[in-house]
Order: C-alpha cells, then structure tokens, then sequence
C-alpha cells in the first residue's frame, strides 16, 4: 500500500495547495470589495455565482483530459498522448468562444433578478470583466489536464499560487485606485480577476514549452487541425462532468436563496455549515482526483490490482479526513461556531446544522470516491443522471415542501433542508456505490 501511497500523494498535494489558492482568490475578492463599499460587495457576490457556473462547465469538460490522457499513458501509448493536447486546446477555444461573450453580455440577464439599478450596473461591469479572462481560463485547464493525466500536477499548484499572489496587489490598484490607476472598485475586481488568470495560464505555457519532463508528451506540430474524433471523445467524456459540476453548485445555490426566505437568522446558519463543509471538502477532492489519475494509469496498463489499490489508498486518505472532520464538528461545534458569529440565535441554529454536516461529510466521502473511480472509466453519464435525480428530483423539492411548503417553521426550516440534502446525498451515493461494485467485479 505504501508503494501506492507515495505516487497518489504525490499528485494530490498540489492538487490541495492549487484549489486552495483558487478558493482563497475568492475569499480576498470578497475582503477587499467588502471594505470598499457594500454595493460592490453585493455586486461581486452576485456576480460571482454568474460566472461560476461558466467556470464549472469548462472546467468540468476539459477533465475529460485528464482521464483519457492518463489511460494512454498508462498503456503507453505515448504518439495518442502527443497528438491528444491540441485537441484538448481546440476545445477549450470552443468553450471559451462561448462562455467569454456571455459574460460580456451578461447585463439582460443580470437586469431580469431585480437588483438596484447600481448595483446591476456594477455587477454587469464585474462579470464582463471576469470573462476577459476566460480564453486564459480555458488554456490553462487544457494544459493542467493534461499534464494531470500524466501525473504531473506541481507546475499547475505552482501557477495558480502564483496567481492567487497577483491577484492580491491588483486588487489593491484596481479596486481602490492606487498606483497610478483608476478607481474602479468592483469593475476592478473582476479586471484583476482576469489579469490573475491570464498570469497563470503564462506561467503554465512557458513550463510546457520548456519542460525536459513534458517534451516526449507534446505534439511535434502545435498547429493541428481539429480531429473530430478526438474533439467527440473529450465532449462525450467531459460535458457531463461540466454539466453535474454546474447542476451540485446550482442546486445548494437554490436551497441557499430559498433558505433566505427563512430569514437573515437561517441563511447565515446555513452558510456558517456550508463554509466549514467547504474547508473539508477541498482535501477529498484534491485527493480524488488524484487517485483517478492513478487509477487512469491502471486502467490503461490492464492491471487491475492496481486499479484496486489505488481505490483503497484514496478510501484510506478520504476516509482519515472524514473522519477527522466528523470529530472536529462533534467535539468542538462552539469553538467553531464562535470564530464566525456572536448572534447567540445564529449559533444556537448553526449548531443544528454542524451536527447534520458531520453525517453529511461522512456520507459524501463515498460519493466523492465513487464518482472519481466512475470518471476514471470514463463513465461519466450515470454520474450525471444519479445528481440530477438526487438533488434537483429529490431532495430540493422535499426540502422545500418539509421546510416551507407544510408551513412557516421560521428558522428550523434550515434543519429540514439539511435533512432532504442528507437524503438526497444518500441516495446518489447508494445509486453510484452500486455502479462501482459492478464495474470493480468486472475486473476480476
């Protein structure tokens, strides 16, 4: 086992440093923007989850990449992987060229949610300065995947660091108008937003062009034109990561906005528990995606004792962090609870809620491993299908009708959303356990 963990760690740890240094870009947006001004706050917060979804979609599809990029390693079929990068790169031209306009083009959209007219006006600016940075977006993700198919994820954490470090001084020059440049507050934002991507993905090509490590893995001619096999098998295999991406994060922001109708109480509860999940969540994942890659190359090299060991070295991290987690909100719920709020109502209810994210975390550490083992064999689609059932078929609308529907339970009708999302997660978990167990015995 330790023969395992050694190469799976290896990739996951930069995987963890990298989407930390993502989440930490947001979290110094919300900072900076939050002491410039409360209508620019509101803008990027509102902004934010327009642009995102965008981000998951690319994001999500060009992982596609990464599996099929790692299977053809590891049946070292070393000419498939060279010719494989443009195409990848051809499709995240093609996303790009779709999600960049819509963020450029984003203010009839925003207009239709009823915000203030200042407010609209200066999340229109944020989110069309964000989607300058979308073609650097959707480079960089081509390049990590497939570098991240063959197991090589340093140069990636090492740029998105880089990024995340960027990003903190243009914000201070752009948001508040320092140095010499204009003030341009959340506008300014979403500008340094998309300098920071367009940062990142330089670092990444320069490492490509110049990597003694990379060079028996890039094409011999750059300027390929579209395959449209190749472009067929990263859509079929990718778009519905992209798409159950955008359909977890749209339905918690569904229960997040009916929550609010709850009151000021439940919605800060609710996001208190959602933070801390959040916190646990990126090491599962980070590990996750690592152990697909592993599992990637065992897959391709036909052995499955491999596949199997690498499943049980990431059950094994995945499980130690869940744990861990579930102790932590267990024995110390108001230590936790007391770095976020003093409301003794916001802490009473959040305090609900920790419990039930406790069982949730340890539920979901099946779900995310499974769901990793599922893309890995580059089945993507029942993972699709199980999210769409499980959370939008399921557990919103039983969380609506027991918290909101059956009548007005003010604020512990955010316990009974936790409960239909526990439901929900259980049932996809169940569901997709069921998918692996068939395709592990089919190894054997």
């Amino acid at each position: 086992m330790w023969n395992e963990f050694r190469p799976l760690w290896r990739i996951a740890w930069p995987l963890l440093i990298a989407q930390t240094a993502q989440i930490g870009t947001g979290v110094v947006d919300t900072l900076m923007a939050g002491n410039y001004g409360d209508t620019d706050l509101a803008a990027i917060a509102v902004g934010f989850n327009i642009w995102l979804p965008l981000y998951l979609i690319i994001l999500g599809t060009l992982f596609a990449c990464s599996a099929i990029v790692a299977q053809d390693y590891g049946a070292g079929r070393v000419e498939r992987v060279r010719s494989f990068l443009p195409q990848g790169l051809w499709v995240a031209i093609f996303l790009s060229a779709i999600m960049t306009p819509l963020c450029l083009n984003s203010g009839a959209i925003i207009e239709l949610l009823g915000l203030p007219i200042e407010t609209s006006a200066k999340t229109t600016a944020y989110v069309s300065k964000v989607g300058l940075g979308f073609p650097a977006l959707g480079i960089f993700m081509a390049l990590r995947y497939h570098t991240q198919g063959l197991g090589l994820t340093a140069p990636f954490a090492m740029a998105s660091v880089v990024g995340f470090i960027a990003n903190v001084p243009l914000n201070y020059m752009l948001i508040f108008g320092h140095w010499g440049a204009p003030e341009l507050g959340a506008e300014g934002c979403g500008l340094a937003t998309a300098t920071s991507m367009w940062i990142s993905t330089v670092i990444i090509v320069i490492y490509t062009l110049t990597s003694e490590a990379l060079k028996p893995y890039l094409p011999k001619k750059w300027l390929q034109p579209p395959d449209r096999q190749r472009i067929s098998e990263i859509l079929i295999v990718g778009i519905p990561v992209g798409l159950t991406f955008f359909l977890e994060t749209g339905v918690f922001a569904a229960v997040t906005l009916l929550i609010a109708t709850l009151g000021d109480v439940a919605v800060a509860a609710h996001q208190i528990a959602i933070n801390i999940w959040d916190v646990f969540y990126i090491p599962m994942v980070s590990i996750g995606s690592a152990m697909a890659t592993r599992m990637g190359h065992a897959i391709g090299a036909q052995n499955p004792s491999g596949v199997k060991m690498a499943l049980r070295v990431g059950a094994l991290l995945c499980g130690m962090i869940g744990a861990l987690t579930m102790l932590l909100l267990l024995l110390f719920p108001e230590a936790i609870i007391g770095a976020y709020t003093q409301s003794t109502e916001i802490h009473a209810l959040a305090m609900k809620l920790l419990r039930l994210a406790a069982l949730f975390i340890m539920i979901d550490v099946v779900q995310i491993l499974g769901s990793f083992v599922l893309r890995a064999h580059k089945e993507t689609r029942f993972p699709f299908v199980v999210v769409t059932v499980s959370y939008w078929g399921l557990a919103l609308p039983l969380g609506y009708f027991l918290a909101i529907a059956s009548g007005n339970k003010g604020t512990d009708g955010t316990v009974d959303f936790w409960y239909a999302t526990i439901i929900g997660i259980a049932f996809a978990t169940a569901l997709i356990s069921w998918r692996v167990r068939r395709i592990l015995s089919a190894l054997d």
